[in-house]
């Protein structure tokens, strides 16, 4: 039997205001709300029933680059750490994009990683690998109510736009609509260009469910992972990592010792031989006047960064 607390639970897959009212402080796992997350998983078997095709697979990778960019280049950089500048329609545009990986909406995301930053690796961080184990910061800290509340006052020079409010409201919308939009695109293609060999559903299946799971264990990896192996460069008061193969995977997201060490910089690959892929896309974006004021990595720091390899290779 479902109880009424466990309904607002199924309410709030889609409106994530539903019950506010409530005090949702508990850390013990709630199961209603990893029943999605679960079926996202187990969707991605139906690709044994639609094949695979050159498109679907085209499509997938595409949406995992794109959506990826979207979350590490505004999701991270730009709403938690504010180090660049866009106008209100790259900002839609982008928390859209974003909110379309399903990993909820842009004030939430960016909310929860400013909560990260003021208490890293410390008990009040929701999701230190160091604290609470490798699979808590993996998969297990969204799944409690703890978690699940935007916190509007530390996103509140976002809160202000109602539309990103809106997003993080009914941060359902976003991956239904994605949804919609490739099984539309799959039908129509299977119409005009049945070479392709393409359908709706399996574009659904490869172009989201596939695509999705892959962007949500690449970008969570920075959690587990980007605290627990690798190299710390800085000596920060946490246990932030710099790993190169988490930063190919992660589109630079993997210099993460660096991050720590200044998060507001628009750049998190320091110096040339650290591959920042977010950051050549930002700088390119800058040129076309798409964004700007893109926040440098001060000029002590990376002298500090050197004096500390030139300390080790002494």
């Amino acid at each position: 039997m479902i109880t009424g607390l466990r309904k607002q639970d199924i309410l709030r897959w889609f409106d994530s205001h539903a019950g506010s009212e409530q005090p949702m402080t508990s850390t013990e796992f709630n199961w209603v709300r990893v029943i999605p997350f679960i079926f996202l998983h187990l969707a991605c078997l139906a690709a044994f029933y639609t094949g695979v095709s050159t498109t679907a697979i085209v499509v997938c990778l595409g949406l995992y680059w794109l959506r990826l960019f979207a979350i590490t280049a505004f999701y991270h950089r730009y709403f938690s750490h504010k180090s660049f500048s866009a106008n209100r329609f790259w900002q839609f545009i982008f928390a859209l994009l974003g909110n379309m990986s399903a990993q909820r909406g842009p004030l939430w995301w960016a909310a929860h990683h400013r909560a990260h930053h003021q208490y890293s690796d410390t008990e009040q961080d929701l999701h230190s690998p160091v604290k609470r184990g490798f699979w808590w910061s993996h998969v297990g800290w969204f799944t409690c109510d703890a978690s699940f509340r935007t916190n509007m006052k530390r996103i509140g020079d976002f809160a202000r736009f109602p539309e990103l409010v809106w997003l993080d409201r009914f941060d359902a919308f976003a991956p239904l609509l994605l949804v919609c939009l490739l099984f539309g695109a799959g039908e129509i293609l299977a119409t005009t260009h049945p070479q392709l060999e393409t359908t709706g559903l399996q574009l659904v299946v490869w172009g989201f469910f596939i695509s999705t799971v892959l962007l949500f264990h690449s970008t969570v990896t920075i959690n587990s992972l980007g605290h627990i192996w690798g190299k710390k460069r800085f000596a920060t008061e946490d246990d932030s990592r710099n790993n190169a193969f988490l930063a190919l995977l992660t589109l630079g997201e993997g210099w993460h010792n660096n991050h720590h060490r200044w998060p507001a910089s628009a750049r998190q690959g320091f110096y040339w031989w650290e591959v920042d892929i977010t950051y050549m896309v930002l700088k390119a974006m800058s040129w076309l006047r798409i964004i700007r004021d893109l926040r440098p990595v001060p000029a002590h720091i990376l002298a500090e960064g050197r004096q500390a390899m030139e300390k080790h290779h002494g």
